[in-house]
C-alpha cells in the first residue's frame, strides 16, 4: 500500500547491509575502536593512532568507506575494509510532510524496524530519535504504545540515526584537513576543506520507546553525540524524555547531563493511571520529587512537562490550576509544553478544541510559568508526537486492550 506523504528526494547515503563477520565501528567508543583494531592484529601504538583517525572520519566527516579516509595509508585501507564496516540503518521508506517535516522508517541488520523524524524550524532543526523497537509502556494516547516491545536499540543504532540524518541533510564537511604529508599522491585532489553548515541543531530522545529503560545504550550513544571531537552537539541541545522511570532519573542527570522532559499529561492519579499506566508504579508525587532533585535543573535549564491535550479528559481550568499548584509546591524550574492530541487509527481520544487549549495555556502563563502550545508537525505522514509506529497494521480494540492488560500486569 502506498504510504501517504511525499517520498524524500534527498539521497540518504545509506550503505546496504553487508554480511559476514566484519565489525561495525559505529557506536563504539574511541577505546572500543582501539580495542577492535588491536584484536584484529594491529599493535598497540598503531591501533591508538588509527582509532583517533577513524573516529574523526566517522563522526566529524560522516565517511562510510575506508577508501575515503585520506590520512590513512592506502595499503592499510583494504585491511580495514576486510575486517570492519561503518554502518548505517537501511532506509525502508522516507517521507516529507507538506510542512517540511521528514520521517524515515529504518531497518536494523536483523530486519527490525523503527522510525526517526526531523523537524525543521527557522532557527533550529530537531531530530526525534528512537531508543527501542516498540515500547514496554502503554500510554493510551500514543500509537507506539500499541506495540509490543521487541528489543532495545544498540548505541550504534541510536547514533546511526543521527549520522543518517546528517547524510540526508547534506551537512557533513567537505574536502580534507589533512596535511600534504598525510595524504597519498593520488589523493591530492581531495579538495579544500569547508566547515559544515548545521541544519540538525537539536536532538530529542522522544521517538519510539522509553529511553530510561534502555539506559546504558542511550547513555553510550549520547556521549558519542556530545563528544567535542566528533558530532559535538552540546548537552544543552539534547533533551531526554521519560514517562517517569523515577529510579533512573537521577542517574540520567548525573551520568548523561542532558535536558529532561517528563511526559506528565495529567495532574491526578485516576486520569494519569489511565493514560500513562506507569503512574501506577511511580505516582505523581514521587515523580515530581524526582524532578525537583534532577541534577543541573535550574531556571536556565528548566524541566519540560509534556502535556497532551485530550478533550474532556485532562483539559479543564481546574486541571490547569492544579498543574500550576504542583509545579509551585515542588518549586520546580519548569515550563509546560502543551501538545494538541495527534490522532491515529484506533485512538479512543479526541483533541481539545483550540479555544480550550488557549484557555488552559493562559491560566498557566498568568501564574508566571511558560506554557507554549506546540504546533503539530508532520500529521499528514504520521510523524507528529504520539504517532510513531513501525508496523503498518491496525490492531483491533480487543488487541489494544489485551496488550494494555499485559503491560499493566507487568507493572504490578
Amino acid at each position: 500500500m502506498q504510504i501517504p506523504g511525499h517520498i524524500d528526494p534527498v539521497t540518504t547515503g545509506t550503505v546496504p547491509l553487508r554480511g559476514g563477520n566484519r565489525v561495525d565501528l559505529v557506536g563504539l567508543t574511541r577505546e572500543g575502536i582501539r580495542a577492535a583494531l588491536e584484536e584484529a592484529g594491529l599493535d598497540a601504538k598503531a591501533a591508538k593512532l588509527r582509532s583517533k583517525q577513524i573516529w574523526h572520519w566517522i563522526y566529524h566527516r560522516g565517511v562510510t568507506e575506508f577508501d575515503a579516509m585520506t590520512d590513512i595509508a592506502k595499503a592499510m585501507r583494504p585491511w580495514l575494509t576486510e575486517r570492519f564496516i561503518v554502518g548505517r540503518p537501511t532506509v525502508v521508506t522516507a517521507q516529507v510532510s507538506t510542512d517540511g517535516t521528514r520521517k524515515w522508517l529504518l531497518a536494523a541488520a536483523d530486519g527490525q524496524e523503527y522510525e526517526m523524524v526531523f523537524i525543521p524550524d527557522a532557527d533550529r532543526g530537531t531530530l526525534c530519535v528512537s531508543s527501542q523497537v516498540g515500547c514496554t509502556l502503554n500510554c493510551r494516547f500514543c500509537h507506539t504504545g500499541t506495540m509490543r516491545l521487541v528489543r532495545n536499540l544498540t548505541a550504534g543504532e541510536i547514533v546511526g540515526q543521527v549520522l543518517l540524518a546528517r547524510d540526508a541533510l547534506g551537512e557533513w564537511p567537505k574536502g580534507t584537513m589533512a596535511s600534504s604529508a598525510d595524504i597519498d599522491d593520488e589523493d591530492d585532489d581531495a579538495g579544500h576543506y569547508t566547515a559544515d553548515g548545521r541544519m540538525l541543531t537539536n536532538i530529542v530522545m522522544m521517538g519510539m520507546g522509553e529511553p530510561l529503560y534502555n539506559f546504558d545504550e542511550v547513555k553510550g550513544a549520547l556521549k558519542i553525540v556530545m563528544d567535542g571531537d566528533g558530532l559535538a552537539l552540546s548537552k544543552r541541545r539534547i533533551t531526554l524524555s521519560t514517562s517517569g522511570v523515577v529510579p533512573m532519573m537521577a542517574r540520567a542527570g548525573e551520568e548523561i547531563g542532558v535536558n529532561l522532559a517528563v511526559s506528565l499529561h495529567a495532574v491526578n492519579k485516576e486520569i494519569r493511571d489511565e493514560i500513562v499506566p506507569l503512574n501506577r508504579k511511580y505516582g505523581i508525587e514521587e515523580l515530581l520529587a524526582a524532578c525537583a532533585a534532577y541534577p543541573g535543573a535550574n531556571n536556565a535549564r528548566r524541566i519540560t512537562f509534556e502535556y497532551v491535550m485530550l478533550k474532556d479528559k485532562n483539559d479543564s481550568d481546574a486541571d490547569a490550576r492544579e498543574l500550576v499548584r504542583l509545579i509551585k509546591q515542588y518549586k520546580l524550574p519548569a515550563k509546560v509544553n502543551l501538545i494538541p492530541f495527534n490522532p491515529w487509527p484506533g485512538a479512543i481520544y479526541e483533541c481539545s478544541s483550540p479555544e480550550r487549549v488557549r484557555a488552559f495555556s493562559n491560566i498557566i502563563f498568568e501564574s508566571g510559568i511558560s506554557a507554549p502550545i506546540r504546533t503539530p508537525r508532520g500529521r499528514d505522514i504520521m510523524a507528529a508526537c504520539g504517532q510513531l509506529k513501525s508496523a503498518a497494521t491496525k490492531p483491533s480494540r480487543a488487541e489494544l486492550d489485551r496488550i494494555a492488560e499485559e503491560k499493566q500486569a507487568a507493572l504490578g
